[in-house]
């Protein structure tokens, strides 16, 4: 069957809905929690940016994301090859496709995001701007340069669609949970028990890390694997541990700089 419009935009809009729903309920019932802040807010006024530049930033990507996704199926650039099924996929494909889609996205994200780094130009003119935000926060996720948003966000989501074969609904299901996983690394905050911080690698704390200074050159995956830092020598070892004044504090060996 052939996609019409609105379900071609689903994979561009729905995690945008998700993102502000997501970001309004860590915002509004955990980050308050005092009990499980992995910095001070004494430490969050090294931000470069404010609270008011990130909001503003983050709906201007978004609002350049979806007009060039609404461009991109005008002209026919979104639908991946032999999607167009008049069977629905079984469970078991969906579940594949995904699996496919999060390596493809894991891969592409963790050089594009390494390389970043290792510019020098496209630090200082590109992606620096993330990096004002050293105190991570939910809604901070997405406050990046418009190039980091074409090249590692949208492209890099095309190339996984295309690859994995995702459907429409499946892409907005697949984006929507990276969508959240992204607010969760960004939170600040460490909750023992919240399977992902407890059984996975790539999780808030890891992330944190990546935003302090002796971390910034270690720990470049982005979304649910950390497998290129682990074979590539840029994973950073870290712990979690109580501070004494209340909540947590990363403690690490530093590598050489």
């Amino acid at each position: 069957m052939a996609f019409s419009m609105s379900e071609e935009l689903l994979p561009v809009f729905v995690p945008v809905i998700v993102y502000w729903i997501g970001a309004a309920i860590y915002q509004l019932t955990l980050c308050p929690m005092e009990q499980y802040r992995l910095f001070t807010k004494e430490e969050e006024t090294q931000n470069l940016a404010t609270r008011r530049q990130v909001l503003m930033g983050v709906l201007i990507n978004q609002a350049m994301q979806m007009g060039l996704a609404t461009l991109m199926f005008m002209t026919g650039g979104l639908v991946p090859t032999g999607s167009n099924s008049a069977q629905s996929p079984s469970l078991l494909r969906v579940v594949g496709q995904m699996a496919v889609a999060m390596l493809v996205m894991d891969c592409w994200e963790y050089f594009w995001h390494r390389w970043t780094h290792e510019n020098k130009f496209l630090y200082k003119h590109v992606h620096a701007m993330h990096h004002h935000i050293i105190v991570p926060y939910t809604y901070g996720s997405q406050y990046i340069h418009p190039v980091d948003a074409v090249v590692g966000e949208i492209l890099g989501g095309l190339v996984a669609t295309l690859v994995s074969g995702m459907s429409p609904l499946t892409a907005a299901v697949f984006f929507s949970l990276l969508t959240l996983k992204g607010l969760d690394d960004h939170c600040g905050m460490w909750f023992p028990n919240h399977p992902i911080h407890r059984w996975m690698t790539n999780n808030a704390a890891f992330h944190s890390l990546h935003h302090q200074h002796i971390g910034i050159k270690y720990n470049y995956s982005v979304h649910y694997l950390a497998t290129w830092d682990l074979l590539l020598g840029t994973y950073l070892p870290f712990s979690v541990e109580p501070r004494k004044e209340g909540g947590y504090q990363l403690q690490t060996t530093a590598k050489d700089q």
